[in-house]
């Protein structure tokens, strides 16, 4: 990938508290429960809890789209 601003299917950051972007949402990754996992909404508000490989199926970005 040559910028943040392109949509990247490698792995997504391990840094607690890490914020990123996908499908036009924001997750937040969560290593407090014991579980790593990406925590975001839907389109309705509802909670999303994402898997690291689901967030790579996904893609991703450190940035939201423009």
């Amino acid at each position: 990938m040559s910028t943040d601003d392109e949509r990247s299917t490698t792995l997504p950051p391990t840094a607690p508290c890490t914020v990123v972007w996908s499908q036009g949402h924001p997750y937040v990754l969560d290593t407090q429960t014991g579980a790593v996992r990406w925590i975001g909404a839907d389109d309705r508000g509802r909670p999303v809890s994402l898997t690291r490989a689901e967030l790579q199926r996904r893609g991703w970005s450190l940035r939201p789209a423009s």
